[in-house]
């Protein structure tokens, strides 16, 4: 039942404007072109910016190019929105392909549809791609990126809420989420004023004490060689379990339990995975952003292998041989270990 901390959904005037109209409403006349801005595609934009530039922030302080994530983005962002729609789409078959069914609105993705596993997926292969091309070290980037993904995340979640989407089950709970009917994701017979977990706000909290965690963990450690980015795996699994339990949208089942549950246990895994198998193969500190023959220096402002050297290529104690500038290794002080 609705209350008065019960939380109200934007309504189909915020969902989308129209940029063309709004610029003519305030006196630029010659301007003829309708351009539609949807609000989830919107918050997706802003949850990408600010990952990027967080990631630039904190890959430029490990000593690489100043914006060369640009470089790398260019290969992840698109490969990741691919794969997060293409995930989706494939989980979600019944909502794309039946009888009569426009299968262009599998492009729409201003409609909603995006899933984070698929988006990790195909972006990971894109900013391998990228990294390869640019000689940043993946696991660098991946530890540099790893906080900006949570912030991003909770960009989407926000888009969800101007769509009306991926809510939770129905609950008597004061902060419930108000729906406007008719909404295909809620059951036939519910009553009017019946109130829904607001589950997009449940993740933007859970991704943004994640993101704060992050951070905080790699200020007082310096962790490297994709542990962080294990960490992220580790946090963002366990919320998206149990937040996936309680959404009502419709899902593929396998064993009787939603494949992104199964999802996030694998997400959950593989970053105790990476913590462990890093920690054994990397005991030391990463010799630097870039991979052996690749660098840059303020000084230089090219690649060059006399920058960047490393003493053991398998990464086992590897040290930072900075010949030019004389700055001290990478393997000393107490985050040597990180």
């Amino acid at each position: 039942m609705i209350s008065a901390l019960s939380i109200p959904s934007p309504g189909e005037e915020w969902r989308a404007f129209n940029l063309g109209q709004w610029l003519r409403d305030i006196g630029l006349s010659w301007f003829s072109l309708d351009i539609t801005i949807n609000a989830y595609a919107l918050c997706i934009l802003l949850g990408i910016a600010a990952a990027v530039w967080l990631t630039h922030v904190r890959l430029t302080r490990r000593g690489a190019e100043p914006w060369i994530v640009l470089d790398i983005a260019l290969f992840a962002v698109p490969l990741g929105i691919i794969g997060g729609r293409i995930y989706h789409v494939v989980t979600h078959p019944a909502d794309y392909f039946f009888p009569g069914a426009d299968l262009l609105r599998v492009l729409y993705i201003w409609e909603g549809g995006m899933a984070i596993f698929g988006a990790l997926i195909g972006g990971a292969v894109g900013a391998y791609i990228g990294c390869r091309v640019t000689g940043i070290r993946f696991w660098s980037f991946a530890d540099a990126l790893a906080p900006g993904l949570l912030i991003a995340q909770a960009f989407g979640r926000l888009g969800n809420w101007f769509n009306q989407e991926l809510f939770g089950l129905p609950t008597d709970l004061p902060w419930g989420l108000e729906i406007d009917r008719p909404n295909a994701a809620i059951p036939v017979g519910l009553p009017e004023d019946v109130l829904f977990h607001p589950t997009f706000l449940y993740e933007i909290v859970w991704n943004l004490a994640g993101a704060a965690l992050l951070l905080l963990i790699d200020a007082r450690l310096r962790v490297q060689w994709g542990k962080l980015l294990g960490g992220y795996l580790i946090w963002y699994g366990v919320g998206r379990s149990v937040f996936e339990t309680i959404r009502l949208d419709p899902s593929e089942l396998f064993l009787g339990v939603r494949v992104n549950v199964w999802a996030a246990w694998a997400a959950v895994l593989l970053g105790i995975i990476i913590v462990i198998v890093q920690r054994r193969r990397h005991p030391g500190a990463e010799p630097g952003p870039y991979v052996a023959g690749r660098g840059w220096t303020p000084e230089a402002g090219v690649d060059s292998e006399e920058v960047y050297t490393e003493t053991d290529l398998a990464g086992k104690d590897a040290a930072l041989v900075a010949e030019k500038s004389g700055a001290p290794s990478a393997t000393s002080g107490p985050a040597a270990n990180a």
